[in-house]
């Protein structure tokens, strides 16, 4: 658990496959700061397909007026996956390059962000995803960012080359969620 100053708004995080999550710490960090408190979800195999439940095992354990989840690429699928059959208990999905493949209750609000030089995410799947966004769609470029830099985890296979830091695209995607749940 990252713990932000505040005790309205919390976010579930999965991660993204085969990282080890806490690889997401630098950022989740930045989101803390914030304001938000984060929990990070460690994954069996790290794989978010053999635990899109776990945020069962958080949200009654935690009272928070707010509550959302996300996470990157196969993380970010998972939680929307979680989200799609459990909106009644969630305000909001983030996704960092990826992408919901199931509809997602219209009351829910969800954050889409991804690297302009984002080589690993599939576009054409993301045009399809959006007959599923809710009413309070948000999506967001990051100039210069690419699919790994979500995390610290070094280069990713196919990605394209990011022209600003990771800790630049890590603030630029904080202050997005921030600024939209903050």
């Amino acid at each position: 658990m990252f713990d932000g100053p505040s005790k309205r708004a919390a976010l579930i995080f999965y991660p993204g496959a085969k990282v080890e999550e806490t690889a997401y710490a630098p950022f989740l960090h930045r989101l803390a700061e914030g304001g938000i408190d984060v929990f990070l979800v460690k994954m069996p195999f790290h794989l978010a397909v053999f635990g899109t439940n776990r945020a069962d095992r958080l949200l009654p354990r935690f009272s928070y007026e707010s509550w959302y989840i996300g996470g990157h690429l196969l993380g970010g699928a998972m939680a929307a996956n979680y989200a799609s059959a459990h909106g009644a208990r969630l305000d909001g999905v983030i996704l960092c390059a990826a992408y919901p493949i199931k509809s997602l209750d219209s009351g829910l609000t969800e954050i889409m962000l991804y690297g302009s030089e984002d080589t690993v995410l599939r576009m054409n799947k993301v045009a399809e995803s959006r007959q599923y966004a809710p009413n309070h769609f948000i999506e967001r470029v990051i100039p210069g960012g690419n699919h790994a830099q979500f995390g610290n985890y070094g280069l990713q296979a196919g990605d394209g080359t990011a022209t600003i830091s990771s800790e630049e695209q890590q603030e630029q995607a904080a202050d997005v969620i921030l600024n939209e749940i903050g």
